[in-house]
Formats: C-alpha cells, structure tokens, sequence
C-alpha cells in the first residue's frame, strides 16, 4: 500500500493551512509557495475538501482559505477520505477476489493492516501535529521557515505504520 501525492499533499496543505491562519484566510499561493506543490493541484484538492466541509473558501480580495471545523476535529484521516484517496493494502481492493473468485491466503492480513491504517489516520487530529510542529521547530522560528510538513507527514507514516 503506498499513500499517493494527492493524500499526501492534501495533508500537508491542511496542516500549513492550521498553522498560518490568523486573522485572515490563506491562499493557496501562499500554501504553493511554502510547501512546494503546485497551485493548480491544491485547487483540485480544496475544491474536494470544501465539498467536505474541511475548509471554507472567502473570494474576492482579502479572499482565501480557512478549516471548516476546529483543528482538533479535523483527523487525518478526513482529510484522505475527502480527496478519495484510498487507504487500502488489499491486492484486490477489499472485494475478497483477489485469486479469481477466491480470496488469496493472505487477504485477511492485508486486510487488517488496511483496518489499522484507517484508524491509526482518523485518531491523529491537525491539532496533534500543529502541536507537533511547534515543539519541534520552537516557538520562535517563524511558520514560513518551516520545513516542508509534507516531509514530516511522510516520515510519520512510514515509521508508524511499517
């Protein structure tokens, strides 16, 4: 199972999002600029997200982007779901065909560890790592001088779940 860019990025641009919201909506060039990912690719991510209810979008001068809900109500996981990025490390997709008809040897493994993901993902909220973030880059480094999150996250993920 390997987690796409499209997962990837739309946590990052999350996370950059809770972390420099302060009294105005961010923009998306603002995200594009400081995480490294293109601004055409994170409309198409907040174009889903909003549909979610995970951002909401002002237009318009002074315009830009702020979290639908508090940081904390916000999971990981969410935020995956609402890019339909699948979380699944089954051969077959979950439809227990995987050897023709049958499922092979091992679907129930796989199938569980889909299981852990998702709930390891839906457990860990944008507060957790926005409090992460600060203790690990000190509360006086300013949040444009951040490393890129996107590398955290991925760091994260594969020492957690394998």
């Amino acid at each position: 199972m390997r987690l796409t860019t499209r997962g990837r990025y739309a946590v990052t641009a999350m996370l950059d999002l809770a972390l420099n919201i302060e009294k105005r909506p961010v923009t998306l060039s603002e995200i594009a600029d400081r995480q490294g990912i293109s601004q055409s690719y994170l409309e198409q991510l907040f174009s889903k997200l909003r549909k979610k209810g995970l951002v909401d979008g002002t237009r318009g001068p002074g315009g830009g982007y702020k979290l639908g809900r508090s940081a904390a109500l916000i999971s990981v996981g969410d935020v995956i779901s609402a890019v339909n990025e699948p979380v699944d490390a089954t051969q077959c997709g979950g439809q227990k065909n995987c050897r023709g008809e049958n499922p092979c040897l091992t679907h129930d493994l796989w199938q569980e560890l889909s299981l852990q993901i998702q709930n390891f993902l839906s457990g860990v909220s944008l507060k957790e790592l926005m409090d992460k973030e600060s203790k690990n880059s000190g509360a006086k480094a300013p949040l444009t001088s951040l490393t890129p999150i996107h590398m955290q996250v991925n760091s994260a993920i594969k020492t957690s779940v394998f």
